[in-house]
């Protein structure tokens, strides 16, 4: 693969990122949908984190090679300076340095919005490379909820990691 940019996704985006995320689904547990979303949904889903401000990118070599995004961790005001990342790479681009990319632009396109903490929300603690993806960033291990979810007829866990942005929590916002 050819070197790859990172810039923010457009609608015209949409076709790729559905593609991606619907192999993740079909074929993946780092997603815990049992059905790929159509492009219309997909189209919903970006626009209301763009419109509420939130960073959703891709990484593009020609074609979209993978995207990432933040999102509100919860939706009470308390919960306002934290986000929940989310990274999907093709497949044909994995074992690249797109997720590592996709990641370090998130985390500092979060910092330059004020944001102070940043969550990983891992499906399947057997996702060994996007736990070391995130440890490398920087990530803490905080916890695992065991069998939270079932997919592919087995029981599946949720690894969470979290990473400090700007000051953190050394000082009010």
């Amino acid at each position: 693969m050819s070197p790859f940019s990172i810039r923010a996704a457009t609608p015209a985006d949409i076709p790729a990122i559905t593609r991606i995320y619907g192999h993740a689904v079909r074929h993946g547990t780092a997603s815990f949908e049992l059905e790929p979303p159509d492009e219309a949904e997909m189209t919903r889903r970006m626009g209301a984190l763009v419109d509420a401000g939130y960073p959703y990118l891709v990484a593009e070599s020609g074609v979209v090679a993978g995207y990432a995004y933040a999102g509100a961790y919860r939706a009470r005001p308390a919960y306002r300076f934290s986000v929940e990342n989310s990274i999907y790479v093709a497949p044909e681009a994995h074992r690249r340095g797109i997720g590592r990319a996709l990641l370090e632009r998130l985390i500092a396109e979060c910092e330059a919005r004020g944001y102070r903490l940043m969550i990983a929300v891992i499906g399947d603690s057997a996702q060994a490379p996007s736990i070391e993806l995130h440890r490398a960033a920087g990530f803490k291990l905080v916890g695992a909820l065991e069998g939270v979810g079932y997919k592919f007829d087995r029981w599946l866990d949720t690894v969470l990691m979290q990473r400090a942005l700007g000051r953190g929590t050394a000082a009010p916002p």
